[in-house]
């Protein structure tokens, strides 16, 4: 689903990714962490064809984003730490306005599907300001899966979530994935992180530094690894 080959990314004399190799199967869960600066929101955004790289070459679902951008877009949600909803419309009106840029078909049947598949099926007609952030969190994951994409990336998602409303994003995240959808999130959640991820990866200084299946870690061996690469 991902091919990415001598990835590299510059902000003027910045160098944000330094020749990342990445490959991603189709079904994989894999999870990306690092310290601040590392540059996992810059290959994130490169993923989602927000950014385009400096060098190297970047396919998703064997569309070259330097020529195919539009064509991997439809394959692809996104969900960042800010939401960008509107919060004067409802759930619902949010959803529709989403689905109808993808034109996706029967429209309101999945409405109305993926509000039940997030929780806030009860909540549909409430303008989404009234929302805590973690359901509005949850919002964007319903719009980010209501084209049905086959890749989905999340930057950051559990950013300014209580324990208990990460908890449900957790829980609807994991169900997201084993929907046979490709995954890649960012997190400086550690334990959550490794937690729904089939594969950790750690990016240190624009570098792919370790990754390891998680089948292979348990968490104590993460942590370690991680402090390994990043002090």
């Amino acid at each position: 689903m991902i091919q990415v080959h001598n990835l590299v990314k510059s902000f003027g004399p910045t160098t944000a990714l330094r020749g990342v190799n990445l490959s991603v199967p189709e079904g994989q869960f894999v999870t990306l962490v690092g310290p601040n600066g590392a540059g996992k929101t810059t290959l994130l955004r490169i993923l989602a064809t927000l950014s385009r790289p400096t060098q190297g070459t970047v396919k998703i679902g064997g569309h070259d984003l330097s020529q195919g951008a539009a064509e991997a877009r439809r394959k692809i949600g996104l969900v960042s730490h800010q939401t960008l909803l509107y919060g004067d419309l409802s759930a619902e009106e949010n959803l529709r306005f989403y689905g109808r840029m993808y034109d996706v078909a029967d429209l309101d049947a999945r409405i109305t599907q993926v509000l039940e598949m997030v929780g806030l099926a009860h909540r549909r007609r409430d303008p989404v300001r009234t929302f805590s952030r973690g359901m509005q969190q949850r919002l964007a994951i319903a719009r980010a899966v209501l084209h049905r994409p086959s890749l989905m990336l999340l930057d950051e998602p559990y950013t300014g979530l209580d324990q208990d409303a990460a908890a449900r994003l957790e829980a609807v995240m994991s169900s997201v994935g084993t929907e046979g959808r490709t995954v890649v999130m960012t997190t400086h959640d550690l334990e959550r992180g490794l937690a729904v991820a089939d594969r950790v990866v750690i990016l240190v200084k624009g570098r792919v530094a370790f990754e390891a299946q998680r089948s292979a870690l348990d968490g104590p061996a993460f942590i370690a690894a991680y402090r390994q690469y990043t002090q």
